[in-house]
């Protein structure tokens, strides 16, 4: 999914009632429920509706990449942070902050800094949430600071300060020394004659002992406390009074040190906290983020297109969000409207799923407007409404002395003021609790006034006259809730283009209802039921109609593939053709090639040995050469203007040997192998295998030897024998190249060429020359090979003389 521009669209309009109708509270409660942070929490309770495409698709993406970490079981490092802006905001203003405030503030710079890096460590495979976690500051030397600081209970070390250190232990060793001059003074025989109890109490921080009033003269001191009955004293003797003072002191220094140290860090977070807010924001959108992500996991959700306008509204293998955490067993449905489709009637039996069809779409609109996956198949479609506004459910108030037909037309009348292009109304059992005829006339009315609006429209019903609109208003479609015909129980199943049943009669069966009442009940539906029977009769027909139309679309779909497959097949006999073409001309080339090689092999044994047999028998060779191209020639004119039998399957007069016309490449050939599915054919030094319908048979069995003209020896001084030389060129080429074509010209030599051939390499360092003349004594097509003569190009050339 790309990420569109922005474009800013009208805020979401729609109502407590409407959010309440489609259970959007229950819906945000289960995405608190997936949030780690305070701040996460509050905002996934109070989800806002997106004002863009482009926000609602980012949202799309980040909560597709955060489920991907998910899947990995790398969640986000978000767990246990509190939300302490209020206690930046005062140390933003010098307060001092209270510890377990700085302690907050302490785990969300750590988390900060932890969630920092670890998307960093992820960002291509995250990008987006990297994107948010650029707005995350590393403070990690004043959390290191505020680690040092405090214990794991929450306590100030003795080691935040040194000053602190001293003053505890002084505070502690002078608390020592307290409880032993304590104790010893309820040991002393002498000094327990005062007392009422044996042991020593701390009251209001000082060592007191508890003497019996009657002795208060004989112990001096100072008097802390008394027991209810007055006949305790809890005195501070004298001796204990100065270690006392001392103590206080040194714990009040200590006191003093922990304000110091608060007021220190408290300072610091002051200096930072505008980057801890923004840290704050950055991690809660995190954090619904990976609620989000959890929930569209618990819901088996994926992202829907969405459509910056109403044009469309389509849903795929849609289930009811809510239905699907309650573990409940939920049908998947289609739901569809096109562009001219402005309303959907759903009709069919009671507790049949009707009301369960609309607010599932109504979910899932309020989902996408929120930036959420839906719980649907990929496919689906949902434009960015402007409104959403229901009219559900029960909505009499006595105290406004609406019955419940007035609130529900109440409703409607306040959705017919607001409702219009771009918003979604959902309507459940419209215009129900009155009497049937009127009921339906303000129904159609109703709903031809929102069509007209161009509002969509998705309503329930049980009324004929409003599913009737489905099939004689081309913006009305019908859907109907399948039931059951042998269980007589509803399916939960959508249909769509169909208007369905109330089945009122069986499910009354089902409840119970008295024989009698059922049969009179089914009588008078024969006999009053005329629209039902016409909507029933309409519907048949159109059903045929729309099936006639899927057939000949079904039949221009296979003749349109038909054609396909036509073009595909030409196309490929027009590249077979043209390849065969150039195979025949490399072919034609390669003949020519030996021609040439056979004319300069005949001039250089004249020239070596220019006698007056040898130019006889080289004129004779020509002559021979010169007949067997005419005999071709004439052949392949004899062929075409004939009509020679067209072999189009194997036959047994087709052997090997037998002379065959090539259709495809105009030209003949000999068969030089044959099976059951067609020949391979000689053309020159050429083997193409070929079908039997690309053959035209000229001659079978093998052809004799063809007679050689005899040439008279005066020709031979007549006539200047001029011919190009059978050889291979490689000089300019690498070693592994030269030796590379050597060794295929040598190969084409050995059964289509002359017997006498030449390798040009020229002179050189003498390198190329040797490697060649090394492997030809290799090769197994080579009798022997000799450097040129001075008349043959001399010691460039290398003349070989092949295997007979």
């Amino acid at each position: 999914m790309m990420r569109a521009t922005m474009t800013t669209i009208q805020p979401l309009s729609t109502n407590d009632r409407t959010l309440t109708d489609l259970g959007w509270p229950q819906l945000l409660a289960a995405l608190a429920e997936g949030a780690g942070t305070a701040r996460g929490q509050v905002i996934a309770r109070t989800l806002p509706f997106l004002d863009s495409r482009a926000a609602v698709e980012t949202s799309l993406l980040r909560i597709e990449e955060v489920r991907g970490l998910l899947r990995l079981d790398q969640g986000l490092p978000l767990g246990g942070i509190g939300d302490p802006e209020s206690a930046l905001d005062r140390a933003e203003k010098g307060a001092a902050l209270a510890g377990e405030e700085i302690r907050s503030c302490g785990q969300l710079i750590r988390a900060a800094a932890e969630t920092r890096r670890f998307l960093l460590s992820r960002r291509e495979r995250a990008p987006l949430l990297n994107e948010v976690a650029q707005g995350l500051v590393d403070l990690g030397p004043l959390a290191a600071r505020i680690d040092a600081v405090f214990e794991p209970s929450g306590s100030i070390k003795d080691s935040a300060s040194e000053a602190l250190a001293t003053y505890r232990r002084r505070a502690r060793h002078l608390h020592a020394e307290l409880k032993q001059r304590a104790e010893s003074m309820v040991h002393d025989p002498d000094f327990s004659l005062y007392l009422q109890d044996s042991y020593y109490s701390v009251r209001n921080d000082r060592y007191v002992l508890p003497i019996q009033a009657t002795y208060r003269s004989k112990v001096p001191g100072i008097v802390h406390n008394a027991s209810q009955s007055g006949l305790t004293l809890f005195i501070e003797p004298q001796t204990l009074v100065d270690l006392g003072n001392e103590l206080s002191i040194a714990e009040s220094l200590a006191l003093e040190e922990e304000r110091q140290i608060l007021t220190e860090l408290s300072a610091y977070l002051g200096d930072h906290a505008s980057e801890l807010k923004v840290a704050i924001r950055c991690l809660a959108t995190l954090d619904v983020t990976q609620a989000a992500g959890r929930l569209a996991d618990r819901l088996d959700a994926s992202p829907a297109t969405v459509l910056e306008e109403a044009t469309e509204l389509r849903l795929v293998g849609a289930r009811h969000p809510l239905l699907v955490l309650q573990h409940k067993r939920v049908r998947p449905n289609d739901l569809r409207l096109g562009e001219t489709e402005r309303a959907l009637v759903v009709s069919g039996p009671n507790a049949g799923g009707k009301t369960v069809s609309i607010t599932t779409a109504g979910l899932c609109s309020l989902m996408v407007r929120a930036g959420l996956p839906i719980p649907a198949a990929s496919g689906s479609r949902i434009p960015l409404f402007f409104g959403i506004l229901s009219a559900m459910g029960d909505a009499q108030d006595l105290s406004r002395d609406l019955s419940t037909f007035s609130a529900h037309l109440t409703t409607l009348k306040d959705i017919l003021r607001q409702a219009g292009k771009g918003w979604l109304v959902l309507i459940d059992e419209i215009a129900a609790d009155t009497d049937p005829r009127e009921g339906a006339a303000l129904a159609t009315s109703i709903l031809h006034e929102m069509a007209g609006c161009h509002a969509t429209v998705l309503v329930t019903t049980h009324l004929d006259e409003v599913k009737a609109l489905g099939l004689v208003d081309p913006r009305f479609v019908n859907a109907r809730m399948c039931f059951d015909a042998a269980t007589l129980a509803p399916t939960f199943i959508l249909e769509l283009g169909a208007a369905g049943a109330s089945n009122a009669i069986e499910i009354a069966r089902q409840v119970g209802l008295p024989r009698a009442v059922i049969e009179r009940a089914r009588a008078q539906l024969q006999t009053g039921g005329a629209l039902s029977l016409a909507i029933k009769a309409l519907e048949s027909a159109k059903n045929a109609a729309q099936q006639l139309s899927e057939s000949v679309t079904q039949e221009r779909q296979a003749l349109a593939a038909e054609r396909e497959q036509l073009s595909i097949a030409t196309k490929a006999a027009q590249e077979a053709r043209l390849a065969a073409e150039v195979r025949v001309r490399e072919a034609l080339a390669q003949e020519f090639e030996l021609e040439r090689a056979k004319v300069t092999r005949l001039v250089a044994e004249l020239q070596a040995q220019p006698t007056i047999r040898k130019a006889q028998a080289a004129q004779a060779e020509l002559a021979s050469h010169a007949t067997e191209q005419h005999r071709e020639a004439e052949r392949a004119r004899t062929t075409l203007s004939g009509a020679p039998e067209r072999i189009t399957a194997k036959s047994e007069t087709v052997t090997v040997g037998a002379r065959v016309r090539v259709l495809s490449l105009k030209k003949d050939g000999e068969v030089l192998a044959v099976d059951e599915e067609g020949a391979v054919v000689g053309l020159g030094t050429l083997r193409i295998r070929l079908p039997f319908t690309d053959l035209v048979l000229l001659g079978k069995g093998k052809r004799g030897p063809e007679p050689m003209p005899r040439q008279k020896s005066k020709d031979v001084g007549a006539q200047a024998i001029v011919s190009p030389e059978a050889r291979v060129d490689v000089r300019g080429m690498r070693a592994d190249e030269a030796l590379k074509e050597i060794e295929l010209f040598l190969d084409h030599s050995s059964y289509a060429g002359p017997n006498c051939v030449f390798i040009v390499h020229g002179h050189g360092t003498g390198i190329l020359k040797k490697l060649i003349r090394e492997s030809l004594g290799r090769m197994p097509y080579v009798a022997r090979f000799r450097p040129g003569g001075m008349h043959e190009g001399g010691d460039g050339v290398t003349v070989v003389d092949l295997k007979g």
